[in-house]
């Protein structure tokens, strides 16, 4: 299916070239492919299109605010690129997958594909830190190396979010072959998260892992098992040199103190924004006069998901965006209480999902990138697709 092999390319934006003066990547031209067949295939079966949902609204919203903060950018061509990477291409790409996804088959494959993605990011990712061990150049003070993505939070950023609906198979799923496979793909993507050595990763994956020992019916002996396990992982020798740095705050790679940094000049430049924020593509430059020796890095947003949505889409974007999170919570929830059987597995993992970008997304930015905005509307096209099938079997 078309759709999956575009989800087992998300990775593959780092691959890009120009059209005469427009950029393009390879997962641009992947989605656009299947938008135009999925179209020519509706037209020619004069398929009736479904569009209510229950994200069409906050989409709606998301999208007018990503237009007026186009206009509010300071570079309005790379602006407008950015709205065509991040908005206008993940949501036609959300709505094709509503109206095809209309089996547990479908939704597989299309998480498959998403899955496939992630194990060449996350093993090459892999490879190149245990390479540095093999040869004791890795700084554990400092970023590890990376290969495909620019950042190895970036690994975890999109791992994570998997692992929650992977092991939600492993654990509910009825198919054994199902769970099987979702057991190879949960436990490659421990391993690179864990070799991703992403503090806010790590986080998001012992929370999902508490999440899952409350929920079972094991859980007086889960939830010890999991406290311990977690204690023990942060014992580990590289691991806890990593996490030391945290707890020192003379340290000057503590990146607690740093992020603080952050957020206090940007509420500062938000405090002149308040409404419209300062576009897409506009953090770098708006937050200049604001830095004051306080905050030194250079980076592009500000590493925190409430005000990510808010510099960069405004406060129409940041309550377009929570509206979202709350309807796929809403509608994960119910599909995994009463959601047909074969397709409550899927819902809870969504659900979990979500948890993870949340909970990584207070120390980073867990949407504003190509794969991970792809990524995050497919969870959204999985969840409607898991309501339309309880409401097919109710009705």
């Amino acid at each position: 299916m078309l759709a999956a092999v575009t989800c087992a390319l998300a990775p593959a934006y780092v691959v890009r070239w120009r059209i005469g003066p427009l950029p393009s990547t390879v997962l641009e031209a992947a989605v656009l492919l299947t938008v135009i067949a999925f179209a020519f295939e509706s037209l020619r079966g004069r398929r009736a299109l479904r569009w209510r949902s229950p994200f069409t609204i906050p989409a709606a919203l998301f999208l007018v605010a990503g237009a007026v903060s186009v206009a509010v950018s300071p570079d309005h061509t790379k602006a407008l690129g950015l709205y065509r990477a991040y908005l206008i291409e993940p949501i036609a790409f959300f709505f094709v997958l509503g109206n095809v996804l209309g089996s547990i088959q479908r939704a597989r494959m299309v998480l498959l594909g998403l899955a496939a993605g992630g194990v060449v990011a996350g093993l090459a990712n892999g490879f190149v830190v245990l390479d540095a061990i093999r040869h004791h150049t890795l700084n554990l003070a400092l970023p590890p190396p990376v290969v495909i993505y620019n950042t190895s939070n970036a690994t975890a950023l999109y791992l994570v979010p998997l692992i929650g609906i992977g092991a939600s198979f492993v654990v509910y799923e009825r198919e054994r072959w199902v769970r099987l496979i979702s057991a190879g793909f949960v436990a490659i993507f421990v391993a690179s998260t864990f070799l991703s050595l992403s503090r806010g990763g790590l986080l998001a994956l012992a929370l999902i892992a508490l999440i899952m020992a409350v929920i079972n019916r094991r859980r007086w002996i889960l939830i010890p098992a999991v406290i311990v396990l977690g204690i023990a992982a942060t014992l580990i020798p590289g691991m806890s040199a990593r996490l030391s740095h945290e707890f020192d705050p003379s340290d000057p790679n503590n990146t607690i103190i740093s992020r603080e940094h952050l957020w206090q000049v940007t509420l500062q430049m938000l405090r002149d924004h308040p409404i419209f924020g300062t576009g897409l593509f506009g953090f770098a430059r708006s937050i200049q006069p604001y830095r004051g020796g306080v905050y030194e890095e250079n980076l592009i947003y500000p590493h925190n998901l409430f005000l990510n949505f808010w510099t960069e889409t405004g406060l129409l974007g940041l309550i377009a965006f929570l509206w979202l999170l709350a309807q796929a919570f809403r509608t994960s929830w119910r599909g995994w209480l009463a959601g047909a059987l074969d397709w409550r597995p899927l819902q809870l993992g969504i659900g979990l999902a979500m948890v993870a970008i949340i909970v990584h997304g207070m120390v980073d930015v867990p949407y504003f990138k190509n794969d991970l905005a792809l990524e995050f509307w497919t969870f959204l096209a999985l969840a409607w697709a898991g309501s339309q099938s309880r409401q097919a079997a109710n009705g």
